[in-house]
């Protein structure tokens, strides 16, 4: 009797492990692009990989991005999701590319505590590349927001952005 409770102990034991590290995996490969740190070296620029895979920020006013005012769709540099719309930019006068919106279900929103103090992150949601955060002192005639963007997480593409749907 003893060995059968002790069979069906280890059973159970090696079950749940197993359970947990099937969520921990499926945790883990939130993002339908995985490539390894080296991978991602060498495909992006050294700006690029501190603020898309290190979570850096770029020094504000040094992306010529911000102050672009064509027409067109801003995708992530490292995967070329379609991250935002340039009906979407404004100038917030941050120094960064600012948006009031992204485009649905393209950007993830997560938390950093970074600095000490808990501030929204925004991801790209195929890659997981760090672009930047959003606050809540955009324009309040449209959405409020103001998503803070690193130019070097971005490139832009002149593409009829309108067939894109928010």
């Amino acid at each position: 009797m003893k060995k059968i409770i002790s069979l069906i102990s280890i059973t159970i034991l090696v079950s749940c492990s197993g359970i947990a590290q099937k969520s921990e995996i499926k945790k883990n490969n939130k993002y339908t692009i995985i490539k390894t740190e080296t991978e991602w070296k060498k495909q992006l620029t050294n700006i690029q990989y501190y603020v898309l895979r290190e979570a850096g920020t770029e020094r504000p006013f040094s992306s010529p991005l911000n102050d672009n005012k064509e027409k067109g769709i801003y995708v992530c540099a490292a995967c070329n999701t379609p991250l935002y719309k340039s009906d979407y930019k404004y100038d917030s006068g941050s120094g960064w590319p600012s948006f009031d919106r992204a485009i649905i279900k393209n950007v993830d929103l997560d938390v950093d505590y970074k600095i000490g103090y808990a501030r929204t992150e925004l991801k790209c949601a195929t890659c997981g590349g760090h672009l930047g955060h959003s606050f809540n002192d955009g324009p309040q005639n449209t959405t409020g927001e103001r998503h803070c963007i690193n130019g070097a997480a971005l490139k832009f593409k002149k593409e009829d952005y309108r067939k894109i749907k928010r």
